[in-house]
This record gives C-alpha cells, structure tokens and sequence, in this order.
C-alpha cells in the first residue's frame, strides 16, 4: 500500500520505517522538517507540506501529540480534500470524545476514520510487536487490517469510535500509577536500608509485580532518565487528559491529581523530555 504517515516524533520514526520494511510505500510529513530528513530513502518520500504526503496515498495515518497538533494538521490547505474517499488512521492518545468529533468531521468529507492508538514505544514499533486497538466501523477496521498486522500481530476491534481511546486511557493511567507507586516503594526500602535486590526478589514472586518495574529499576536508581521511549511530558497530557475523562463519566479520579502534581514538578524541575520514570525525583529527591 502507499501509506502517508504525518508525524514522525518517537513513535512515528520506527513505524515508519517499520512499515517501509513490510514493502508498503511511505511518504512522510513532520512540522519540523529536520525530524524527518533521517528516513529519506528506503522507500520512505520525505515530504514538505502534508498535503504532498497525502495525496496519492491509500491511508493517511496520523502520529500526533494531542489533538490539537491533529487539528492544526488537518487544517492545512488541501490536506482533506486529499484525503476524500479514503481513510485517515488516527494513533495517537486523544479523549473519546475528540475521536468521535474528529469521525464525524471527517465523514462531512467523505473520509473514513478508524482510532487504532497504540501501546509500545520504539523497540515494540520497530519490531512489529505493538499492541493495536481500533475503533470505528467492522468495514474500515478490516479494509486497514493487512497493514495494521505490519505494527502488531494482532490488532482487536474494540468498538465503535470513541471505545479505543477509552481503552487507551485506561491503559496509560497505569502507566502513571504503576510507576508512582513503585518509585514510592523502591525509595521507602532504600531509605532503610532494606537491600534492592531483597525487595525486587521478594516482589517478583508475588501478586504484585509488573514487569515495568525491572524496565524502570535501573533509571530510577542511577537517575539517569535519558533517552526515553515515552517522555515525561506526554505521560502528563495523558493522565490530566484521563482524569478529565473519567470525571466526566461520573468517576472519582481523585488519585490523578497527586500523579498529575508529580509530573508537572517534574516538568518544572526540567524534565519534561526525559524518561516519564523522572517522577522519582519527585517522590525520592535526595536518592538520585
């Protein structure tokens, strides 16, 4: 297939190339042009306007930060009616109610959405191993399929539009609290004096590990929270973006506020393009 991908940040690069290497044609667009000059060749077509990635493709997947970059995106001139008659992919994290407008626009202009966000980083995009979840139409999901196979071997319909992002959410709040908790964990035992390797033996026998926390062990414990997978600034779009969502449906999402507080120290604290595991240096300062 000739696939336009809009958006080459961490997760967009290795996709790209990813799919490249599964024989579909590639062409790519990102706001900074430099990003994207690395992937020129292989059959990848570097683009400088995102209409020009569009036009002439199957699929146009977006790759973008939030919402608002989407909508920026596809305010350009002609990126839509490039797009007439054929389906726009939307992988990045937005609220349910975003992906449902966003359908519904599109369908004014005979474009046909699916939301497949997507749970990995780098490593699992390069390998094809991601985890994707769909939303929308039995008819679109499986007019996309043979391509969403390339980024993860079994991609699941969840539901209607809406559903996906939903689940998403719901995953990438874990995300937060699981490594919130564990950092907490990790500096009580520290402090005294119970030894690391004690602690992650114990807990790996039992009910409560995960296995994020051997990924994080070594950030957290030297601070070295270079070189992320997923920065510390979009793990706090997605937990503000999650509570507001969560409210909204009724929920007390109260535990979100302190997570949210934590990432958004860290951010002060500079560390917003770093590891998302940088939040223990908010709940253990004098550690690392």
């Amino acid at each position: 297939m000739h696939i336009a991908l809009l958006g080459t940040g961490l997760m967009g690069a290795p996709l790209a190339q990813r799919l490249a290497e599964r024989g579909h044609a590639l062409s790519v667009w990102n706001r900074t042009p430099e990003r994207a000059m690395a992937l020129q060749g292989d059959g990848i077509e570097v683009c400088a306007e995102a209409s020009a990635a569009v036009a002439g493709a199957d699929v146009a997947v977006l790759t973008l930060s939030d919402a608002a970059a989407i909508d920026a995106v596809l305010a350009g001139s002609g990126v839509l009616s490039a797009l007439n008659g054929r389906v726009l992919v939307q992988m990045g994290t937005i609220s349910p109610a975003q992906s449902r407008v966003l359908a519904a626009r599109l369908a004014e202009v005979g474009i046909d959405y699916l939301e497949a966000p997507l749970l990995g980083s780098r490593p699992e995009a390069a390998k094809g191993t991601l985890l994707v979840m769909a939303g929308g139409s039995p008819e679109t999901f499986a007019r996309c399929l043979p391509w969403l196979r390339d980024c993860g071997p079994e991609p699941i319909l969840v539901g209607p539009v809406g559903q996906a992002s939903a689940l998403k959410l719901a995953l990438n709040q874990l995300i937060a609290g699981l490594t919130s908790g564990f950092a907490l964990s990790l500096g009580l035992v520290r402090r005294e004096g119970v030894p690391v390797e004690t602690f992650m033996a114990i807990l790996r026998e039992s009910a409560l590990y995960a296995s994020t926390f051997d990924k994080k062990l070594d950030r957290m414990c030297s601070g070295d929270y270079s070189g992320p997978n997923f920065p510390l600034k979009h793990l706090l779009k997605d937990v503000v973006l999650c509570r507001e969502v969560a409210e909204a449906d009724g929920l007390n999402a109260g535990v979100l506020d302190a997570i949210a507080k934590l990432l958004g120290d860290g951010m002060a604290a500079g560390h917003a393009e770093d590891d998302y595991s940088a939040l223990t240096a908010m709940i253990d300062p004098q550690e690392v």
